[in-house]
């Protein structure tokens, strides 16, 4: 006869905390393979976090990506 596992439940705030902290390894682990090669580390850090759509510092709203805008009507010659 197998054996019952017992099914844990968690809360959203604890599956946002998992994805936050996820994402916040893979970011730095980024940052620091940037800087190995040379670059920056404020500039590392700005390039991964725009990838990310992360604010930096008191930077104001990055420029939004035309693609993932939802606006069907943006063209190529609209985003050159």
């Amino acid at each position: 006869m197998a054996a019952r596992m017992a099914k844990k439940t968690a809360s959203i705030e604890e599956v946002l905390a998992s994805i936050e902290a996820a994402r916040d390894k893979v970011m730095a682990d980024e940052v620091k393979s940037l800087t190995k090669l040379g670059i920056p580390k404020a500039m590392a850090y700005q390039m991964i976090s725009s990838r990310f759509h992360q604010k930096v510092g008191n930077q104001e709203e990055a420029e939004p990506d035309p693609f993932e805008s939802g606006n069907p009507t943006t063209s190529w010659e609209e985003i050159s």
